[in-house]
């Protein structure tokens, strides 16, 4: 009975914090340039991208994005025919810019407000895997303030404070049933929190070709007095005490990142970017219950990711004054390691290709539109705490738009 209720323990929304939900979806432009953007200077997103180019931007920006995210993933079951499918259910990443500085000044400050981490997948109660998960609401909004300084014409860096905020929902079913048949169901519900820093170098070389480097810290996220809501049979509540909560916590790794920009003529911007994600940082996930009984007992259960790196490239063509059009594309590997795959994070190495256009609508308003396509490499993997095994193949499909006022 234990062993089949630590499922319960091991499927807790802080560990979908992998490369399957670090969205990266942070900047219209960017996203329609591969996720490019730290090593050029596009608009107010370079408050995330590279703090340190914000104090070069030539004007101030207030600016607005959503992109809706559909995950699509399926599931075979090894051995047999059959298929999973999760539901058509649209996630909601959004971003928020405001840079401004006195024209004359060599600083500018920023503001961004942002969700660089999130995701929205229901299985249902009727597949394989319910006793792992059935749905999975997640939230995380990062609020950063930023100083930016031009240090000389070539020159500036720039630092922000972060603080997270996100929330979570999460089913999964019970391997308990009551008279009618009907399996238990465990809801667990949290909001979390925590902080950190982002800092940035912009360099402008001779030669045209712009640089910039740099480092996100790890975010330690903590959920504090979460409620776990279980729905057991009568003969069996006594071994889930309601009401109950939970803490946990999981460390949100640092990234590192270089991008070039490259500028052959006024019409095209080259931009290159690598990534490189410390998730190696997370060994294991840790948690206690409120209340804990010979059944429902506080776990530690093995994760052991891996260090996880993306590479990204893209271009923009300015087609006149007014339209400029954009595409990119990139490869990002995965940082779960083989024995650890689960479906709230079904990850694999990935692939994606991008594209968008900007479209002045007037003197200081533009408008931009992005459409990101991923493709993760199917992957059969059998998990060592769990033991569900067979084949996850997931595409993702984000649209976006945003609008920004620049004078």
């Amino acid at each position: 009975m234990r062993k089949l209720l630590l499922l319960l323990w091991l499927a807790l929304p802080v560990c979908t914090f992998s490369q399957g939900f670090q969205v990266n979806l942070e900047g219209e432009k960017q996203i329609g340039m591969g996720h490019t953007g730290t090593g050029t200077l596009l608009d107010g997103a370079s408050v995330f991208f590279n703090p340190g180019a914000v104090a070069m931007l030539p004007e101030n920006y207030i600016q607005g994005g959503i992109s809706p995210l559909l995950f699509k993933s399926d599931f075979n079951p090894s051995g047999t025919s059959a298929q999973y499918y999760t539901a058509d259910k649209v996630a909601t990443p959004f971003t928020f810019y405001g840079v401004w500085g006195p024209k004359a000044a060599r600083w500018k400050l920023g503001l961004g407000v942002y969700t660089p981490f999130g995701g929205l997948v229901d299985w249902g109660n009727n597949w394989q895997g319910k006793y792992v998960l059935e749905s999975l609401d997640l939230k995380a909004i990062y609020f950063q303030p930023t100083l930016s300084v031009k240090i000389t014409d070539f020159l500036s860096i720039g630092a922000g404070f972060v603080y997270n905020m996100g929330s979570v929902d999460l089913t999964q079913g019970i391997p308990l049933t009551n008279q009618a048949g009907q399996s238990g169901q465990a809801e667990l519900k949290g909001n979390g929190k925590g902080y950190g820093w982002n800092a940035g170098i912009y360099i402008k070389i001779a030669s045209g070709v712009t640089v910039g480097i740099t480092h996100r810290s790890q975010v330690t996220t903590t959920i504090s007095n979460g409620n776990a809501i279980f729905n057991v049979p009568l003969s069996m509540q006594g071994y889930f005490p309601q009401p109950n909560t939970f803490n946990a916590s999981i460390p949100l790794p640092a990234t590192n990142s270089i991008g070039i920009g490259i500028y052959p003529s006024k019409k095209w911007t080259l931009a290159f970017d690598l990534n490189v994600v410390s998730w190696d940082v997370y060994k294991a996930l840790e948690f206690d219950y409120g209340k804990t009984t010979p059944v429902l007992q506080n776990s530690i259960s093995a994760r052991n990711y891996k260090a996880a790196a993306s590479l990204r490239a893209g271009a923009q063509y300015k087609y006149s004054d007014t339209f400029a059009l954009r595409f990119g594309g990139g490869y990002a590997s995965t940082a779960v390691a083989d024995g650890y795959v689960t479906p709230e994070a079904p990850d694999a190495n990935r692939v994606f290709v991008t594209g968008g256009i900007g479209y002045k609508l007037a003197n200081h308003l533009n408008l931009d539109a992005s459409f990101e396509f991923e493709h993760l490499m199917p992957r059969t993997q059998t998990n060592i705490q769990s033991q569900l095994s067979g084949t996850f193949e997931t595409n993702v499909y984000i649209p976006g738009i945003s609008l920004s006022y620049h004078w």
